[in-house]
């Protein structure tokens, strides 16, 4: 049992949609020999951030200028088990960002999405595990040659975003304004 399966077993959210991800991701990581690598055509397992500044009141989100969504930077493990290593590597290299702290090493977050066919891959899925994560000292970032626009959002603006989001984007900023600001 390597360590995303126990994270995965670990794992408990009071949202629909990832009890069911949750059983997903648990039966593919049993199922194939490396989901860890890009050459399993059908899908494989990802990395993301829910990259926040020191101070904890934005969060980075990259406009892809693949999927043409605004979302969280994070990428494919490239083989890699190490699912957290992963998704601090991919948010260093998306934000430009060198300092980023791990705020909790436990999923934050997860989801399988669709992305399309191109003209390099065939259409498959990604089996997506998202991590807490802060920057240190400097929350300028460097946009880089995955991303039309990269932009700190407010939590205290987000439901005045001009911007539509992507469902798992939105829960993940429910989230956190939950693990901050309980209900009394």
């Amino acid at each position: 049992m390597n360590e995303l399966h126990i994270k995965l077993q670990n794992y408990s959210s009071t949202y629909p949609e990832e009890i069911v991800t949750k059983t997903k991701m648990l039966e593919f990581l049993n199922e194939y020999a490396n989901p860890f690598s890009c050459d399993l055509q059908i899908g494989h397992f990802t990395a993301s951030a829910f990259l926040l500044n020191n101070d904890k009141t934005k969060f980075l989100l990259m406009h892809h200028k693949k999927l043409d969504k605004w979302l969280q930077p994070g990428g494919h493990c490239d083989g890699d088990s190490n699912i957290l290593n992963v998704a601090v590597k991919e948010a260093i290299e998306e934000s430009g960002i060198n300092e980023i702290k791990t705020i909790n090493k436990e999923i934050f977050d997860i989801d399988i999405h669709y992305i399309p066919r191109t003209h390099k891959e065939p259409a498959h899925y990604h089996y997506d595990v998202r991590f807490l994560l802060k920057t240190v000292n400097n929350d300028n970032f460097i946009k880089n040659n995955e991303s039309n626009e990269l932009k700190w959002f407010n939590f205290s603006d987000d439901s005045k975003l001009d911007i539509e989001l992507e469902r798992s984007v939105t829960r993940m900023i429910e989230k956190f304004m939950t693990i901050n600001h309980p209900a009394c």
